[in-house]
């Protein structure tokens, strides 16, 4: 029988809690739908207005990974969607608005993504990001030497960067922007990564060719362009290990010197809220957006 349970008044369905997703861990499915409900109040105000692209993952990480950009078959009418440009058309996308559609998705066994901008203002950019990606031998150690130079380059322009581990190898770097378009944010964060790559010539490329990323960290500007979307601050993401995208302490960036320094579970992350809070909550208010220059 199909678990059905009560949240926030709405009815949803539950399927195979039981199932171990991450064979390693044991971590469950009826874990992680627990991990994203008591996550719930940092993690909701990062996906409120934005249109979600999911990375599935129902048979574990070792199964069937797949992108899901269109609406789901099956989704219940009381999930928001949005109708949201696409280059082939637009197209009709899932808002995760509340705790009932949290629930739902997280069903669906997912990692989120959203876009740098908001469902009702697809032209205008509030968000400014760089994936630092460390080509091996170079790992997340070398990310936080890059995201520390970044850091201090965008605060010369006036600009407050946030960092969180990507839940892989990296690390994401996440800035509230605004009067800007996905052109503009694009553009600026391409001329930034070239800068530090003159900066830290050994240890820098903005370009994607994978023959010049051996042992350099790629500065990936390009998930500002509007059609693109990155990991959610606190999305589990499908690794060997129920890793999480976990906000960082600039000072925990300063201090990492092995890649376990700055690997985050499931199971670490209450803790951190609780002494924390929400690390990337500046991203949310509007006052602390800033102007390109």
């Amino acid at each position: 029988m199909t678990p059905v349970t009560e949240v926030a008044g709405r009815r949803v369905t539950l399927s195979n809690l039981d199932k171990v997703l991450y064979p390693d861990s044991g971590f469950t499915k009826g874990e992680l739908l627990h991990y994203y409900a008591t996550t719930a109040d940092v993690l909701l105000p990062h996906l409120r207005d934005r249109a979600v692209s999911f990375l599935r993952y129902p048979d574990g990480p070792g199964g069937q990974v797949f992108f899901t950009k269109n609406v789901p078959p099956g989704t219940p009418d009381w999930v928001t969607t949005a109708e949201v440009p696409r280059s082939e058309g637009p197209a009709r996308m899932v808002v995760v608005q509340d705790l009932p559609s949290l629930v739902w998705a997280a069903n669906l066994v997912a990692e989120f993504h959203t876009h740098q901008w908001l469902v009702q203002a697809p032209d205008a950019a509030d968000r400014l990001v760089f994936d630092l990606d460390p080509g091996a031998p170079a790992t997340v150690v070398h990310c936080c030497e890059v995201a520390l130079w970044l850091r201090e380059r965008l605060a010369a322009d006036g600009i407050g960067a946030y960092a969180k581990t990507a839940g892989s190898k990296g690390l994401h770097l996440l800035a509230a922007v605004r009067g800007a378009s996905p052109e503009a944010t694009s553009e600026y964060a391409k001329a930034l990564a070239v800068e530090a790559e003159e900066a830290l010539p050994g240890l820098v490329t903005h370009r994607m060719t994978k023959s010049l990323r051996p042992g350099k960290v790629f500065v990936d500007w390009s998930q500002n362009a509007a059609r693109k979307t990155t990991a959610t601050p606190y999305t589990l993401r499908a690794r060997h290990a129920p890793l999480v995208s976990a906000p960082l302490t600039w000072d925990e960036v300063e201090a990492c010197r092995v890649p376990a320094d700055l690997e985050f579970l499931a199971d670490d992350i209450a803790p951190r809220v609780e002494e924390h809070g929400d690390l990337m909550a500046g991203l949310l208010d509007p006052e602390r957006a800033a102007e390109l220059p």
